[in-house]
């Protein structure tokens, strides 16, 4: 029994070998990647039972499925909303003009009416 030293010493683990078991590193890259699935393509998810896809930085439908709106559909729908917008605009400034019509046409119409009781008090008076 030693007084200063450990009694317990474990054996070294032999080192691990450095060749793979597997030989998936022998395939060329593309194999590789079907392989192992590192070809992702492009992210699609379905909203609303519309298929969309990840392209150039935008959400874009995909073609050819029924219930999707192509490209050509969603300009022009864009281009009418546009349009009405600005005939929307149009018609709100129309409707205040007429609104500042009225009003200035009502108060000549109340300030003519103070003027004729004004001269008919005056008449009576006169008499």
């Amino acid at each position: 029994m030693p007084l200063f030293g450990n009694t317990f010493s474990p054996k070294k683990t032999p080192p691990r070998k450095s060749a793979s078991l597997s030989n998936l590193h022998n395939l060329d890259r593309s194999t590789r990647e079907v392989e192992l699935g590192l070809d992702y393509g492009t992210p699609t998810m379905n909203l609303a039972g519309q298929s969309l896809k990840f392209e150039n930085g935008h959400w874009v439908a995909e073609a050819g499925l029924s219930g999707g709106v192509d490209q050509r559909e969603a300009q022009r729908l864009r281009r009418r909303n546009q349009q009405l917008e600005e005939e929307n605009n149009l018609l709100q400034v129309k409707v205040e003009v007429l609104l500042d019509m009225f009003s200035e046409t009502t108060a000549e119409f109340q300030i003519m009416k103070k003027e004729l009781e004004e001269l008919k008090s005056v008449n009576r008076r006169r008499k």
